[in-house]
């Protein structure tokens, strides 16, 4: 008697090609990171489909988007490969890889912990850049992250250090023109710039009756920032990225009395990758 089972036909190739598409959203990007032909990718994501028996993306031309279904496989899939990998590298064969996660900019602190992390470990440390909340932790995307504000619930981490917070804005706007130095409480006559993904400044911050008034909101760094130079309302930012994005629309007032950033390493809080512990030791130490 036949048993076997259409999920006996799913394999690594396929869980592996389904992964890249994913993460890229492109099977044209997704081939390339994978070294293989797009015909063949297509038919490799094709076939795991029909061993499923579920669609997990939808394609048009222009764009590929993840179902239902496909998010939910891709949000269990992405850690168990990523662990499956650690477990399959034959010792001596390469150095390990820890996937260092972070959103719009990493902390300097974190090119010292590298280098030391290195020469204790023997481990090679890849930093991987996601404009998504936890820089995609929870979803396997890396193995630490660097989190700014609280963390939520299934992660858990130390903090790092504190950031102040500066505002943000158009070199063309009239507010807090000739201003250098602006009161946190200031800030909630003026409508707000917010970054709603990997932002930590939100209308919540101030004392409720006396909070800035939504401008608009962006899905990443990148649409905040231009937000702020079109005068679209002020934003509100860590110290760093007045250091280090130059910007000709744009111009940073320091704040006094705002509260200051907490940046944290997270880990997941369950079964996290035992490099990310080590990593998570050395920078408390």
């Amino acid at each position: 008697m036949n048993t076997a089972s259409p999920l006996d036909a799913v394999g690594l190739r396929q869980l592996r090609g389904f992964l890249a598409v994913a993460d890229e959203l492109s099977f044209t990007h997704a081939a390339s990171a994978l070294g293989v032909g797009q015909p063949a990718l297509t038919r490799t994501v094709r076939s795991l489909e029909e061993a499923l028996g579920a669609r997990l993306l939808h394609r048009t031309t222009r764009r590929v988007e993840l179902t239902e279904a496909g998010q939910r496989l891709r949000d269990d899939l992405a850690p168990l490969l990523a662990r499956l990998d650690t477990v399959l590298r034959a010792p001596g064969a390469e150095p390990p890889v820890l996937r260092l996660g972070f959103t719009s900019l990493l902390p300097e602190v974190c090119g010292p912990l590298v280098t030391a992390f290195r020469a204790a470990t023997g481990a090679s440390v890849r930093l991987v850049r996601r404009d998504e909340p936890l820089a995609g932790l929870t979803a396997g995307a890396c193995d630490i992250a660097v989190v700014r504000g609280d963390l939520p619930e299934g992660v858990r981490g130390r903090v790092l250090l504190r950031e102040p917070r500066v505002a943000v804005l158009a070199r063309a706007s009239e507010a807090l023109a000739g201003r250098r130095v602006v009161d946190w409480a200031e800030l909630a006559a003026h409508r707000l710039v917010v970054n709603t993904v990997t932002g930590t400044t939100r209308p919540e911050l101030w004392p409720a009756g006396r909070r800035p008034e939504l401008a608009c909101t962006a899905d990443n760094f990148d649409e905040w920032l231009e937000a702020v130079a079109a005068d679209h309302g002020i934003g509100v930012a860590p110290e760093p990225v007045a250091r280090r994005y130059a910007h000709p629309g744009l111009r940073y007032v320091r704040l006094k009395n705002a509260p200051p950033v907490e940046v944290h390493l997270a880990v997941p809080a369950h079964d996290p990758h035992p490099l990310a512990e080590r990593y998570l030791a050395a920078a408390t130490a």
